[in-house]
């Protein structure tokens, strides 16, 4: 049986710029009009996901590989890998998420990635244009 492959769409720019904020607002648009959305979002630093004296918290620092939470409403997967030295790419990534149940995957960051992407420029902050250093440039969101 063949899953379906959603397709993707990423959302570059330089940090602070308000890639997140975008996403926030655009998220629930599309969920409006019947679409499954979801995101892969690159983090630059170490990040948790559970709260220190949680009991999940508790059992991955433990020294749990992996820790699955789950109740009726979420479950999350959190995958340590303390020997990695450079970030995952996306098709390592994807296989994750529930392609076969979704209508659109944005991504966040990954801005090296091969796939189309939006390029959010705040000329405020006085940075430079991504495009066209950055591959895969498809459209500008900006706040002019």
């Amino acid at each position: 049986m063949l899953l379906k492959s959603p397709p993707l769409l990423g959302f570059c720019a330089y940090s602070g710029t308000g890639k997140t904020t975008l996403l926030t607002q655009l998220i629930p648009v599309l969920k409006e009009h019947g679409l499954k959305i979801g995101l892969v979002k690159h983090a630059h630093h170490g990040f948790d996901t559970d709260l220190p004296g949680k009991d999940s918290y508790k059992l991955r620092k433990a020294g749990a590989c992996e820790m699955l939470v789950a109740s009726a409403m979420r479950w999350a997967l959190v995958h340590e890998s303390p020997e990695r030295t450079v970030d995952p790419v996306l098709e390592e990534l994807l296989p994750h998420l529930s392609l076969d149940e979704l209508d659109l995957v944005l991504v966040e960051g990954f801005k090296h990635e091969p796939l189309p992407k939006i390029e959010i420029h705040r000329p405020s902050l006085g940075k430079p244009y991504l495009f066209p250093k950055v591959p895969g440039i498809i459209a500008l969101a900006t706040d002019l």
